[in-house]
């Protein structure tokens, strides 16, 4: 087994890793570059994504590019920085080691870990075939191949047959995700593709938003739930709320004992922490994130530093939701709470600054829950600016400011799609299923 560092010398430069490229890992590092350490960066993609933006990626508005940049290139300044592609296997707590899926082991004086979380489905993880979440760029290119390509099936069965299994698009979950994917799959049937085809009519397809919960965006204040829905049905969407999915399969969802033929299925109910933070064995909460105190610290390791959606940490006797501004001010934090320790004076504990929440509806449409720099609840177009106005400023890198930016404006202006490609395969489950009980209907 390989040593990538030289063991730990007393006196010397203190050596920190981070494992994630997220929010929480690029913002730690970017704080870190200016201190006296030797850092080293850890991920196994060797991009950062703003997932902020994924389901953009997702509904063929925005191409990966525009969103991910690589991890590299955004600490290519940092002279102590080194990144590694690679994967962590084991943590040796009282070594303070990492084992690596290459084969190889490091050393560190400090950890964080900040490897986000991945997609829950509740013991049922046979549905993940049928019904994808969106947490990657190849989560997003799979939902856009997805989608895109039952509207050119449609169009190709239409053609030759005359009829076409029913397109349903169901997406199952109504928190920020699921409202952000149901509107902008409600815009594309609605606007961007109704003159792409000849023999269907995309407006005629149906948009399922599913939730067992009593109102979506349950996070949100009651009335910013219920301007979403109206901003939804205006779009064709509908909310089915107080719907209790049981068995998703190939082409069909079953909720409160009601079977629904789908052509795409995607999911947006439930998330888990990244397998990772088990590996540290300290106290864990049901979905696997690791306790934290105010230092973010799990008990009894104070030169470990969990954070992001990995981590459980309660503030004001509630649990820190894990989305992005969090993430960003852990990041950022625990390389104060570093430096302190560099400069032998006291941490101050992490206190999170809630700036507030928002999620787009659809095409200049937006729910938004401002708490800074001021208290307000917007909804429409201006909170549709303001949430364009936040993902601008928070995007990594000039070119991508612009190419988004660009991207928005011409899509918004035109009504049209650049990134709408179809890659890989060019089949959906239970599409040809759905063909042969048309077929056998339609001839008994």
């Amino acid at each position: 087994m390989s040593q990538l560092t030289t063991p730990r010398v007393p006196g010397a430069r203190p050596r920190v890793v981070i494992v994630g490229g997220g929010f929480a890992g690029i913002n730690a590092a970017r704080a870190l570059g200016k201190l006296p350490v030797d850092l080293t960066v850890i991920d196994r993609r060797n991009h950062h994504t703003f997932q902020p933006l994924l389901y953009q990626v997702a509904l063929a508005v925005l191409s990966p590019a525009d969103i991910a940049q690589p991890i590299r290139g955004i600490l290519a300044s940092h002279r102590n920085t080194q990144v590694l592609m690679d994967e962590v296997t084991a943590i040796d707590t009282a070594a303070r080691s990492l084992s690596l899926s290459s084969g190889a082991t490091i050393g560190y004086d400090y950890l964080i870990l900040a490897t986000g979380a991945t997609h829950s489905y509740f013991g049922h993880d046979e549905w993940a075939k049928f019904a994808p979440g969106l947490k990657s760029i190849e989560d997003a290119t799979e939902i856009r191949r997805r989608v895109l390509l039952a509207f050119e099936l449609a169009e190709r069965q239409m053609q030759e047959h005359g009829w076409h299994p029913p397109l349903n698009f169901v997406i199952i979950g109504a928190g920020p995700t699921g409202v952000e994917l149901a509107g902008a799959i409600g815009d594309i049937a609605q606007y961007y593709l109704q003159h792409d085809f000849r023999h269907i009519d995309p407006r005629k397809s149906r948009v399922l938003l599913l939730d067992g919960g009593d109102r979506i965006l349950a996070t949100y204040p009651p009335q910013l739930s219920t301007r979403a829905a109206e901003e939804l049905a205006a779009r064709g969407v509908e909310v089915h709320t107080k719907s209790h999915v049981t068995g998703v399969g190939p082409g069909w969802v079953e909720a409160n004992g009601q079977r629904t033929q789908a052509a795409v299925i995607l999911w947006a109910a439930g998330v888990q922490a990244s397998p990772l933070g088990k590996l540290l064995n300290a106290p864990v909460d049901k979905r696997g994130c690791v306790l934290v105190d105010d230092e973010l610290n799990p008990p009894g390791q104070e030169t470990t530093f969990v954070l992001g959606d990995l981590a459980h940490f309660e503030q004001n006797g509630k649990q820190v939701p894990g989305v992005a501004q969090p993430a960003i001010q852990m990041g950022n934090h625990t390389a104060k709470m570093i430096a302190a320790d560099l400069e032998g004076k006291p941490r101050q504990p992490f206190h999170y600054f809630d700036k507030g929440d928002m999620a787009t509806v659809g095409r200049l449409a937006a729910v938004a829950d401002v708490k800074w720099p001021f208290t307000a609840l917007m909804s429409g177009w201006t909170a549709w600016f303001a949430w364009l106005t936040v993902h601008i400023f928070f995007l990594i890198g000039f070119r991508n400011r612009f190419s988004v930016l660009w991207s928005w404006v011409w899509n918004y202006l035109t009504f049209s799609g650049t990134a709408r490609l179809i890659t890989g395969d060019q089949t959906l489950p239970g599409w040809q299923e759905q063909i042969e009980e048309g077929k056998k209907a339609a001839n008994p």
